[in-house]
């Protein structure tokens, strides 16, 4: 392998580990919108007023966003310097034979997800940011009412849960790969890493697709 693309691997890996990580602590924190209404209001919009003020959580977020930005350019370098070396005649691995089908088709997975990102910053994120929310009773914005409001879109609700699938695949190849990678996955610890896989990918995929379903039939 060239030592280029060992490279852009290794940082191919450590930013997907550090998103996997950032996806446990996001979950956590959206399984507040399961509360009875008014407990889930406040407490939601107290937990995105304390994100958006902590200074070390703004640090982690800077660390967020570069980290998706090196993923997806060292995703696309990659990607090209594979089609290149094809192109040249190199010997082809011949593995996609009889691999996954998400496996072989981690790219278009991840521009779902990319796109879903694009949206759900603008959605949220930027609103937030930059909008003119209304406060709640305890003075804080209410990112918990525009939530809401769009999970109440049986459309939108549709979207969130087909790139929440998407993510769901995207994980699981991800995660082996990033382990392979690494030089952890060895034949010993196989099988547990299969296991942790498929559990880290069922409890953030499921998770994340549980919250706008529940919102959706609460609220109609």
């Amino acid at each position: 392998m060239h030592a280029n693309t060992l490279v852009h691997k290794l940082w191919m890996a450590f930013t997907g580990l550090f998103l996997c990580f950032f996806l446990v602590i996001h979950l956590l924190g959206n399984l507040q919108l399961l509360l009875p209404a008014e407990r889930a209001q406040l407490q939601f919009n107290a937990y995105s007023h304390l994100l958006s003020g902590n200074i070390l959580i703004k640090i982690i977020s800077y660390v967020l966003y570069a980290s998706i930005i090196l993923h997806v350019v060292y995703a696309l370098i990659i990607t090209l310097q594979n089609r290149a070396a094809n192109d040249k005649g190199y010997a082809k691995d011949n593995r996609g034979q009889v691999s996954k089908w998400y496996s072989r088709n981690m790219g278009v997975l991840g521009t779902i997800i990319l796109i879903f990102l694009v949206i759900h910053f603008r959605d949220y994120w930027y609103v937030y940011k930059f909008g003119h929310l209304p406060l709640d009773s305890n003075g804080d914005k209410d990112l918990y009412t525009l939530v809401v409001s769009s999970f109440q879109e049986g459309w939108y609700v549709c979207l969130y849960v087909l790139c929440m699938w998407a993510l769901g695949f995207h994980l699981l190849h991800g995660f082996y790969s990033a382990t392979r990678t690494l030089g952890v996955y060895h034949p010993k610890y196989v099988r547990w890493l299969k296991q942790f896989g498929w559990l880290y990918t069922g409890c953030i995929t499921l998770g994340f697709t549980l919250i706008p379903i529940y919102v959706y039939f609460v609220n109609h």
